[in-house]
């Protein structure tokens, strides 16, 4: 009776313990996006947040699906809370799908508002990072896209298509980022983002409704860290060399010259290998790359049934990925002295020892490493027509 009488009254208890700190959905501002701009004396930071109200259900009273707010403040933090001010409800991060610096706020240094965004239990790790090139993360905040109702998770869909079919972009989580940037064998890259078009006309409802929207949002290349700051940004070119090194092309398209024309190969897979070592007190780095492809356009009359033809294509596809490579590997060694490949990291792992003397002055190691590039690449597939009917026209 005793055990009996003690269960009882230790319901109320185990049933209020459930949910006593339990937030009802109504009572929550559901973020999809957060720009952190640098001012004079602080932050600025703007959230990007759900209109719900717009988003269920088939009635429509013309609002739009996403409301942006933004606050300064001396801290990140102080800037968030003060968002209060303007939102009714209690800003709720789980559901993040970017964040963006503004370009300023990149080149100052991004190791505070990284500390502040590791410091929240509330999000997760599956957003992206991205920064706002030549402009303010608030103006990238502020733009109706069309296709997808929320513009956050245009630009976290459109990153994700963008390395998987094109390659010059790279999607890069919270956790990544702090990676690359503590790492003393490997410096941090964000792709660009920026506003085309006019802004103010991008901030209105009609700008989704045209068929050719007046502004919107689009991909840069990327964007070269040295520690938490950027310092300048790579070309298309370079930008895909930088992918073939890490090993992150799935998929992309490569143009071969050809009688003052051009051939498009299809790459369809890719796959990298890099050694390091040191030799005579030496670090030297040896990238393999292994592509194949299949011919999606062919302007010129070339005879493909010729093998000796498809050969000579071979070389073109190869060196056109190892001139990308160079390339970026020039770049990056000459004008930034940065190491976004993560070489520092291969020869620490090959060569411990060699490390601990190499890494105190990497930077001025890697803009003299000594880099050797073997690429191998093959067209697999000539399409479902082995010869263009462009040379019977011509003829």
């Amino acid at each position: 009776m005793k055990k009996m009488l003690k269960v009882f009254l230790m319901l109320p208890i185990i049933c209020l313990s459930g949910c006593w700190s339990s937030i009802e959905l109504n009572e929550l501002a559901i973020v999809t996006a957060m720009g952190i701009d640098k001012t004079e004396d602080g932050y600025l930071v703007s959230v990007q947040v759900l209109n719900s109200s717009e988003l269920a259900g088939d009635a429509r009273s013309g609002r739009t699906e996403v409301v942006t707010f933004r606050k300064s403040g001396v801290t990140i933090a102080e800037a968030i809370r003060s968002l209060s001010t303007d939102v009714p409800r209690r800003l709720y991060v789980a559901h993040l799908r970017e964040i963006v610096f503004g370009e300023e706020m990149a080149r100052a240094g991004i190791a505070k508002p990284l500390d502040v965004l590791s410091r929240q239990k509330e999000l997760r790790s599956d957003f992206y990072m991205t920064v706002a090139k030549g402009s303010t993360a608030y103006d990238t905040l502020n733009v109706q896209t069309a296709l997808e109702k929320i513009p956050a998770n245009k630009v976290f869909d459109s990153l994700e298509n963008s390395e998987r079919r094109w390659a010059p972009t790279r999607t890069v989580t919270l956790d990544e980022l702090v990676s690359s940037i503590v790492s003393k064998g490997r410096q941090a890259m964000l792709t660009g983002i920026y506003v085309y078009g006019d802004p103010e006309s991008g901030s209105k409802v009609t700008n989704a409704q045209n068929i050719s929207p007046k502004s919107g949002l689009r991909l840069d290349y990327l964007g070269v860290f040295k520690k938490d700051k950027l310092v300048g940004w790579l070309n298309r070119n370079d930008s895909k060399g930088v992918s073939y090194i890490t090993d992150h092309v799935k998929s992309t398209a490569v143009n071969i010259p050809c009688e003052g024309e051009q051939i498009t190969v299809n790459t369809t897979s890719s796959k990298t290998k890099i050694k390091g070592e040191v030799k005579n007190g030496n670090p030297k780095i040896d990238i393999n790359v292994t592509s194949e492809g299949s011919l999606g356009e062919v302007e010129c009359t070339i005879d493909l049934t010729k093998p000796e033809k498809i050969e000579e294509l071979n070389k073109r596809y190869a060196k056109d990925i190892k001139d990308k490579i160079e390339g970026s590997i020039k770049t990056l060694q000459e004008k930034y002295q940065s190491d976004i490949f993560g070489f520092g990291e291969e020869i620490h792992r090959t060569d411990p020892k060699a490390w601990k003397r190499l890494e105190g002055n990497w930077d001025q190691e890697f803009a003299n490493l000594d880099v050797i590039v073997t690429v191998t690449a093959k067209i697999r597939n000539l399409g479902t027509i082995s010869e263009s009917f462009q040379k019977e026209i011509e003829e």
